[in-house]
């Protein structure tokens, strides 16, 4: 049980130092890539013409639109992105920032999954002609919710999900 604990609470804590982190770049993901491309546009800002570009990549001229059309759809590859911005001397960050607060986003999962088993006990229960009062319902959904925060198996789909 104390394993138990002390792996929920490193996880909490886990949870909310990577939060912090993620405070510093929520603010970036917002901002949009420039129309053409962020290789576009910084190949511009440096007066580079993509001759120049694709010499310091090894590859043919013909390629660089290519190049940059994919950066713009989002199918460049990541060594190949990771190849371009190292010819312009750049560096690609690279981030999963969550719209929302992870401890959020895990509390949010927890009265999902814990609605979910509810609203299945509470069907059986009225097929059996045991109805359960929508406050005993809000309250197992509270206490179930607490139980399943930090829980293993809070992210599979329970059988109600189908």
């Amino acid at each position: 049980m104390t394993y138990q604990i002390g792996h929920l609470v490193d996880r909490v804590q886990a949870r909310r130092k990577l939060d912090q982190r993620l405070d510093r770049i929520r603010s970036l993901a917002d901002q949009p890539r420039p129309h053409r491309g962020w290789i576009r546009a910084i190949r511009d800002a440096l007066g580079m013409s993509s001759t120049e570009l694709a010499r310091r990549l090894g590859i043919s001229q013909s390629r660089i639109p290519d190049l940059e059309r994919r950066e713009v759809d989002g199918s460049i590859r990541m060594n190949t992105l990771k190849r371009v911005a190292d010819a312009l001397d750049c560096d690609v960050g690279y981030y999963l920032v969550p719209r929302t607060p992870l401890d959020e986003m895990v509390a949010a999962q927890a009265r999902r999954k814990a609605e979910s088993l509810v609203a299945s006990v509470s069907q059986h229960s009225r097929l059996e002609d045991q109805e359960v009062s929508a406050e005993s319902i809000a309250q197992q959904v509270d206490e179930l919710t607490a139980t399943w925060i930090d829980r293993r198996g809070l992210w599979a789909p329970t059988n109600t999900d189908a």
